[in-house]
């Protein structure tokens, strides 16, 4: 989504009318009626509020000339209060496709971390994973070198890990169905493995996953994953491939991810959020999610609290 001054044709910058979602953290309601008049007085440009969800999520429109100004004046004026904030045109805030990265964002947990366990080798693989991340180092020789440290671990490990160990966050399948059912899809990108995305997509409810192919014989890991690699650039084209195959405009999208390799998917959706993610990618992202669970991008999208699909 562009941020950028909004131009007439003799470039003069003109207002334009944004939504600012606000949605509380996990488990809170913080976006009271009296923060919401708060926020009308003292933010320049709010024509009004509507509440979306109680006090839990609530929406302020305001005329203003750049996106990024008014959502630094929200924060501002809520201070340290730990709600996050959403803004993005009026007009274009409902999506059809959703795309997201599985590890740290739609579950809870690096399963290439909790592999690497299986050999005592956890502490050293999750070290490499926080760099690749980060943008420290560049994800495909990271992961190689990582796989490489499985070789000999018996893919049997891989379904007691996703019953023991990995937990979905929250909010995540509500966000998936809901978007399913208003007519969406939804796809997990993944630079992450198919033996974790095929079960966990499933139980989620995605429409679709893709992510890396573990090698191995005989149902023991070689340590090699099969090339091309499924990094940074493959999931900026899943995103342009899926677009073009529903003929949807570029803001329809959504994409949410954590990492560096998400980067360039989040920077070509119409909405690109930062889900607890790494500076960088906080710091790049249309939006970032710091305290609300996944259900923030329905709210963001205009569903209210009686339309989110629960299970």
């Amino acid at each position: 989504m562009s941020t950028a001054l909004i131009l007439s044709p003799c470039r003069t910058p003109v207002l334009a009318m944004f939504v600012a979602t606000l949605v509380s953290a996990h488990g809170q309601a913080l976006v009271s009626e009296a923060v919401l008049a708060g926020l009308a007085r003292s933010v320049p440009g709010i024509a009004r509020t509507a509440a979306l969800d109680g006090a839990i999520a609530a929406d302020l429109f305001a005329e203003a000339i750049d996106a990024r100004k008014l959502e630094a004046d929200i924060r501002s004026a809520l201070a340290d209060a730990p709600i996050d904030v959403i803004v993005q045109p009026v007009a274009t805030r409902r999506k059809a496709l959703f795309l997201a990265d599985m590890d740290s964002t739609m579950i809870g947990q690096e399963c290439i971390d909790e592999l690497a366990d299986v050999v005592g080798l956890k502490e050293h693989v999750a070290a490499i994973t926080e760099r690749a991340m980060r943008g420290e180092i560049a994800f495909e020789p990271a992961l190689r070198e990582r796989v490489a440290l499985l070789k000999g671990v018996p893919l049997g490990v891989v379904e007691e890990i996703i019953q023991n160990r990995i937990t979905l966050t929250p909010g995540g399948r509500e966000l998936v169905r809901t978007m399913r059912a208003h007519g969406g899809y939804t796809a997990l990108v993944s630079g992450g493995f198919t033996v974790f995305t095929g079960p966990i997509s499933a139980v989620i409810g995605f429409d679709e996953h893709r992510s890396n192919l573990l090698l191995a014989d005989d149902g023991i890991l070689r340590g090699e994953v099969a090339e091309p690699i499924l990094g940074k650039q493959a999931k900026l084209d899943a995103l342009v491939e899926l677009r073009a195959r529903f003929n949807l405009a570029p803001e329809a999208t959504l994409a949410v991810g954590d990492g560096a390799n998400d980067l360039a998917m989040l920077g070509e959706a119409g909405l690109g959020a930062a889900f607890r993610a790494k500076p960088a990618v906080a710091a790049a992202a249309d939006a970032r999610l710091d305290h609300a669970d996944l259900t923030a991008l329905l709210y963001a999208q205009g569903y209210a609290g009686s339309e989110i699909v629960r299970d």
